[in-house]
């Protein structure tokens, strides 16, 4: 099997989040079979129940090459032509783990050791692995995080900041509204206030954005809404304390604020003879909190295609990651 036709087969399993049992065992034996080989290690890791990462080693890991195996819904099948392959997870992360396990390989076969292998569940919703394998760290003292980055050195990631925005009211029949209290209304002037709200802007990262990703309420059209909900998802560029304090401000008492998830943004390292860049999106690096050394952050892809239909990843791309990955860790071990 060669690298591409590893990408679709690891494309081919459905690995959506809380979902990614089956293609915990299918990584478990490509890196069994090269932990046999070459004398090393291979295993689960229990997160939660029937959801576990999978990690090799051989030797004592100075450096762990590391990405999440869950995709977002819905699920494709793959694809591929003359220069890409297609299909959910593509690019964000199968052909990434893909192009982590052949650099590994050929690192063992040319003679090196102390590398490790590390993939985890949960990261498109919650780092949900990376958080467990922080509890179970292996003395790693450098973690290269796969991520779509074009093949370039991330130098900053985002952080993120998931709120519900709940508004509640009473029932009434439409014909009398003033009998009711409208929750929908509530909730839209609270949203109203919350887009006002100016967000941090960082040096290197940029600004924060938000976006109102979901709105949901009411009963029927001729009922006043007594209950409202929406979710927003803001991209951080600081730890996020400021824009926490400013959105439930301008919330007031029209609705309720519910943080649901918190990610800090992060400066990450770079190194020498690396192009770099910087990303707007949020990874597991702040989820392995330094347990497992110092973070990179780079891979193979586009984000722009990730999380759509088009989803995709250059064959080029793949191969030319496999040499990134290998010289990355000669460089720092």
């Amino acid at each position: 099997m060669n690298v591409f036709e590893l990408t679709r087969a690891l494309v081919d399993i459905e690995s959506i989040t809380d979902n990614e049992e089956q293609m915990g065992h299918v990584l478990l034996a490509h890196l069994s079979e090269l932990a046999t080989r070459f004398g090393g290690s291979a295993e689960l890791m229990p997160v939660e129940s029937r959801r576990n990462n999978v990690f090799a080693r051989w030797g004592e890991p100075t450096v762990t090459l590391s990405t999440h195996m869950d995709t977002v819904p819905p699920f494709y099948a793959s694809r591929e032509d003359e220069q890409h392959i297609w299909g959910r997870g593509a690019c964000d992360t199968k052909g990434i783990i893909a192009a982590m396990i052949f650099a590994v390989r050929e690192l063992l076969e040319a003679g090196e050791r102390n590398i490790a292998l590390l993939f985890v569940v949960g990261e498109e919703r919650n780092s949900a692995g990376a958080l467990a394998a922080a509890k179970d760290p292996r003395g790693s003292k450098f973690i290269i995080n796969g991520e779509p980055t074009d093949n370039k050195l991330a130098i900053g990631s985002k952080g993120a900041l998931r709120f519900e925005v709940v508004a509640s009211g009473r029932m009434a029949h439409s014909a009398y509204p003033e009998l009711g209290e409208s929750a929908i209304e509530k909730l839209l002037d609270a949203l109203h206030e919350i887009r006002q709200v100016r967000l941090p802007v960082d040096e290197i990262l940029g600004a924060s954005t938000l976006n109102i990703g979901t709105i949901a309420g009411g009963r029927a059209p001729n009922v006043i809404p007594d209950h409202a909900q929406a979710e927003i998802f803001i991209r951080l560029v600081d730890d996020g304390d400021s824009t926490r304090a400013r959105i439930r401000q301008a919330a007031g008492g029209k609705a309720e604020v519910r943080e649901v998830l918190a990610t800090p943004a992060v400066h990450l390292g770079s190194l020498a003879g690396f192009e770099t860049t910087i990303v707007s999106f949020t990874t597991d690096i702040p989820g392995f909190g330094g347990a497992w050394g110092k973070p990179y952050l780079i891979g193979p892809g586009s984000i722009h295609v990730a999380h759509t239909s088009e989803e995709r990843i250059l064959k080029g791309e793949i191969l030319e990651a496999i040499q990134i990955y290998k010289r990355m860790v000669k460089q720092l071990s």
